[in-house]
């Protein structure tokens, strides 16, 4: 008898969130170090995969990691899996709204 966790293995991949400008879709990059067939010097490879995301968890700067899926559209073949680890977010907001500081501004 087969081993039945064998035959419903996916691939998996982890890598960030680049993109969640579209509506229940992410795209993710991934990036791998692998040598250079000739050379042997450690390069680096980036691929970009659009993944599925339902509920809209991820955001942009999030480590994620996705799971292979069956064709959902032209490009989307990928997942969300789990959000691993969250992007730190920026205080952009307080900058934008204290008035400017230093010798040219008025007070």
């Amino acid at each position: 008898m087969a081993d039945a966790s064998a035959k419903g293995h996916k691939n998996v991949k982890v890598g960030e969130v680049v993109s969640t400008s579209m509506q229940k879709t992410i795209v993710v990059v991934v990036s791998r170090r692998v040598p250079h067939r000739l050379y042997k010097k450690i390069v680096s490879h980036q691929k970009k995969f659009y993944a599925h995301d339902e509920e809209g968890r991820a955001q942009v700067g999030d480590t994620v990691r996705i799971i292979e899926s069956r064709p959902l559209s032209k490009l989307k073949r990928w997942t969300l899996g789990e959000v691993i680890r969250r992007a730190a977010l920026v205080g952009v907001e307080d900058a934008v709204t204290s008035p400017p500081e230093g010798p040219g501004s008025r007070g």
